[in-house]
Parts: C-alpha cells; sequence; structure tokens
C-alpha cells in the first residue's frame, strides 16, 4: 500500500498454476496471488504497494526502481538535475507506442505528469514540488522545482512516473479498461473484477527481454486463509504472505519464503492538532497510548515472535534509525494512567477506530483490551477493505490500526509525515518539524542524514505514532519460479523479478 495490506473477495478459478507448461517444460504463463484488487487502473488515483504489479503490467514508468533501491532508466533514457536541484530533465525513447498505437512524446508525458499532480490522488502530493513541466521537443521533457526533492527520481519509478495513453484521459472506461505501453495488455474477456485479472503479452512491447511470460493472472484472495489453501492446492505460483502463522505449511507445500523487516504495524495518531478528536492532540495521551501496548506480547500473539519490538517508524537501514527508539516506549500501564490523568482523563476517555480483517482480526480484542486496560475505551468501526484507506485519508478518524511501508528517509517523510503527506491526513505540522524537514530537503547528505535523526527522535517523543512492530514480512514463490523482493522499499517484487527458476 503504499499502503501494506489487504484483501478481496475471491473464488478462484480452479486453474492449477503447475498445469502452465509448454511440451519442453518452459513456463509461459504464471499465477500470482493478490490481497487487494486494483481500485482503478486510472493513472492519476494509481496506488503502489501490493497493487503495484496492476500497473506494472500494462503501464510503463518513466524510471524503474531495481531491487536494490537503485534508480534506472526506463521511458526516459537519461535523467539529468541542475547543479541547484531544481531543475530535472528527461531525455525520452523514440520507438514506444501505446497499445492503441499513439506514440510516445514529451507532450504525452507532460500532460501525464500535470493530470497526476492536479488529479487529486492518494499520492498526488508525490510531485508537489514541482512547478513547471515542460517539452521543448519530441524527446524531452524538463521539470521545474520550487525546492530540491530528494525522493523525486524514486516516485518516477512508481506511481507519478506511470505514463497512459491519451485516449484514457476523458474515458469513460478509464477506470477498468488501462491503455498504456507495458509489457501486458489486460485481457477484459478472460478478467473477473475484483475476482482475477488476466494480462496477455503485448506483441509490441519496446523490451521484448523482460517479458518472460506470455501470460500473468492476478487472482484475489479472500482472506489468509484462502491465500494458504491456494499455495496448498497449487492454484497460486507467488503471493505475498499476510501473517506468519502458517510458515510451516507454505515450507512443506515447497514454497521458497523471502522474508525482510519492511513495513511497521501500529496505531497512526492522526489527529495531533485535536480537530476531531482534542483528545488524540494532547501529546500525554498519544504518549500514554504508547506505554500502554506490550509489544512483546503482541509480537508473539500476533507475529508467532516473527519481527521486532519497535517504537519507531524509521527502519534499520535508514540514517535516522536509533536502535535506542526501539524501546522508548516501554510497556507500563500505571505511567499511561499518569499521563491519562494529567490530561484531564482520569475517569478514561473513549475514542473510535476503524478494524478491518485483512490487518489481522486478532490484532483489535488484543489492542482494545491493553487499551482498555489503562481506562481507554475503542469502540470499533468494522469498515470493508475497499474503503479502509479512503475513510483513512478521508480523514474520518483520529486514530487508526495500520501497516505501512517504511522506504527511504525523504520518501518516508512525504509518506507520513510531513503535511502534504497522504498518511497525515489532517495535515499536522509544527515549528519543529516544518524547520527539519525544510533543512532535510536543501540540505547535503550529511545535513539530511543528521536532521533525519533528529526529527525521527522528535516525532517519537511527541507520539507521532504508537508501532507494535517491525513485521517480518515475507513473499512466497513456488518451485517453477523466481521472485526477487524490493528489499529498499516493498515485499512485493517488480513484475520484471518474477522469473521463471532455471
Amino acid at each position: 500500500m503504499a499502503a501494506t495490506f489487504a484483501v478481496a473477495a475471491l473464488a478462484l478459478a480452479g486453474c492449477s498454476a503447475a498445469d502452465e507448461s509448454t511440451p519442453d517444460d518452459e513456463p509461459t504463463s504464471v499465477i500470482i496471488g493478490q490481497f487487494l484488487a486494483p481500485a482503478t487502473f486510472e493513472v492519476t488515483q494509481a496506488e503502489w504497494g501490493n497493487r503495484a504489479l496492476y500497473y506494472q503490467a500494462v503501464y510503463d514508468t518513466l524510471l524503474y526502481g531495481e531491487s536494490d533501491g537503485s534508480i534506472e532508466p526506463n521511458l526516459a533514457t537519461e535523467f539529468v538535475y541542475s547543479d541547484d536541484n531544481k531543475e530535472l530533465t528527461l531525455t525520452l525513447r523514440d520507438d514506444v507506442e501505446f497499445t492503441d498505437g499513439t506514440p510516445l512524446t514529451a507532450e504525452v508525458v507532460v500532460e501525464n505528469l500535470e493530470r497526476f499532480k492536479n488529479g487529486g490522488g492518494a499520492y498526488a502530493g508525490d510531485l508537489a514540488n514541482v512547478d513547471a513541466f515542460e517539452a521543448p521537443d519530441e524527446t524531452t521533457v524538463v521539470l521545474t522545482l520550487s525546492a530540491p526533492d530528494p525522493a523525486l527520481l524514486a516516485y518516477l519509478s512508481r506511481e507519478a512516473g506511470l505514463i497512459a495513453a491519451p485516449s484514457t484521459f476523458d474515458a469513460e472506461d478509464a477506470a477498468t479498461n488501462p491503455v498504456g505501453s507495458g509489457p501486458y495488455v489486460l485481457n477484459q474477456d478472460a478478467t473477473t473484477t475484483g475476482t482475477s485479472y488476466v494480462f496477455t503479452k503485448n506483441p509490441d512491447y519496446w523490451n521484448t527481454e523482460v517479458q518472460l511470460w506470455d501470460t500473468v493472472t492476478m487472482n484475489v484472495l479472500a482472506d489468509p486463509t484462502a491465500g494458504i489453501n491456494a499455495i496448498q492446492a497449487g492454484e497460486v505460483d507467488t503471493m505475498v504472505l499476510t501473517d506468519n502463522n502458517n510458515l510451516d505449511q507454505v515450507e512443506a507445500a515447497g514454497f521458497t519464503i523471502e522474508a525482510s523487516e519492511l513495513n511497521f504495524q501500529g496505531l497512526l495518531l492522526l489527529d495531533r492538532g485535536g480537530e476531531l478528536d482534542p483528545a488524540i492532540g494532547d501529546v500525554r495521551v498519544r504518549q500514554a497510548i504508547n506505554y500502554a501496548l506490550d509489544r512483546e506480547g503482541l509480537l508473539e500473539a500476533l507475529q508467532l515472535g516473527n519481527g521486532t519490538v519497535t517504537t519507531q517508524v524509521f527502519n534499520k537501514a535508514s540514517a535516522a534509525y536509533d536502535p535506542e527508539l526501539d524501546s522508548f516506549y516501554s510497556y507500563d500501564p500505571e505511567k499511561s494512567r499518569e499521563l491519562l490523568a494529567e490530561a484531564g482523563f482520569e475517569d478514561g476517555l473513549e475514542l473510535e477506530m476503524s478494524s478491518t480483517a485483512v490487518l489481522g482480526a486478532a490484532q483489535f480484542p488484543l489492542i482494545g483490551q491493553q487499551l482498555a486496560d489503562v481506562g481507554i475505551t475503542v469502540n470499533w468501526v468494522d469498515t470493508p477493505v475497499e474503503n479502509y484507506i479512503a475513510d483513512l485519508t478521508a480523514p474520518k478518524y483520529a486514530a487508526v490500526p495500520m501497516q505501512l511501508e517504511t522506504n527511504a528517509d525523504w520518501q518516508l517523510i512525504q509518506f507520513m509525515i510531513s503535511r502534504t503527506a497522504p498518511f497525515n491526513p489532517f495535515g499536522f505540522g509544527d515549528e519543529t518539524t516544518d524547520a527539519l524537514i525544510s533543512e532535510i530537503q536543501n540540505g547535503d547528505k550529511a545535513t539530511q542524514d543528521e536532521k533525519a535523526a533528529e526529527l525521527n527522535a522528535y516525532i517519537v517523543e511527541q507520539g507521532w505514532f504508537a508501532p507494535y512492530y517491525r513485521v517480518s514480512a515475507g513473499y512466497a514463490y513456488n518451485a517453477e519460479t523466481t521472485a526477487v523482493t524490493l528489499n529498499a522499499t516493498n515485499i512485493v517484487p517488480s513484475i520484471f523479478d518474477i522469473t521463471p527458476a532455471q
């Protein structure tokens, strides 16, 4: 997912992944288990995370994010910054056509970028620092920035860099009928919206070397149990694991599991200004919530110990990471009650939070009980998975449980900390965070690292979040396939990194 959670309804089509091969046993198709159906194929509303594969199948991005986190050419063969990092020049390929026959031009790219920035999508803020997009000639695009953006290249390898054909811009069926220049084409006849999506090889794709499958099928699984059943029945070749409760069964089915701690799970204490709920606007209440959580117990109960308890959202690869901040808030119910009393809630308080089973149904009674033990009553509102992110970002709740990816420092800041971050839906900030974010944005590497560490320490002390742990998330693949996960950014591999086994 950007947000990394999910699940929608599914009845599997009944075909076995193991049966998909040519006479000489060279696989020609792959079946990928997915947690989320695409909410839309309209690129201005695109989301990465678990939905990235849908978009990568049919669209190209301007740049490409390698599994090691490096950014490489794609539709743009060259990308060069000016000395002050306020102008980015892209040189485009001149041999690309969309699947409707329209050629890729700089003007088309500019239109896509402008539509993304102004389209109102959850990640439109990725281009907030870009003041102007220009096409001085057919293969050159120039982005003029109001201020340096250390994550802009990464954004152009994800949602913001998706390029759609102009024919989709005002099309009534843009949400369900994507037209891109990507390696595959959505087979509308074979696709059942919300359940199974079938993509066939684009015969005119400009980079045939990366088209390793004739057919890519993405099946949406109903719940974690359905996913495990599909793995055991050989009905999928690859799949993200929603939790760590069935690792033995997955391995017994002949699947390899790639695991890494890329995501944190916890509470997003969003209403730090107290607009919707004044209680969450009080730092003492946010700190009390942190002290009320038995993180070790939660990790064992919910993930069978597969992960690391933490109270910070920056991960170990980050320059901002401080191992001492993993335990800044100990499990201390008495301290929690003291802070609540200081904030004027000695008789307790009530909070309304959304819940959804795809985050792990067992989480909610455990969190509810731990908070109730210190006097905080949580009224859970069961929310359909397809509405969960929309309700969060509306914003509809002062605090919500969530699992989020943790990217490189500037991306993480723009993802959940800055005033324009999609997972800071109230747009909260203060003088301290504003100043630190500005120094990170405009400073050299040493300054960026130093100030990111200061920012991390500050938001932990201020209780902006109440993480439980970094999840040891797994991506499973069978003996016929190989998957290289994006260990720097996303447990879900790129579609180009899901390959036939050699």
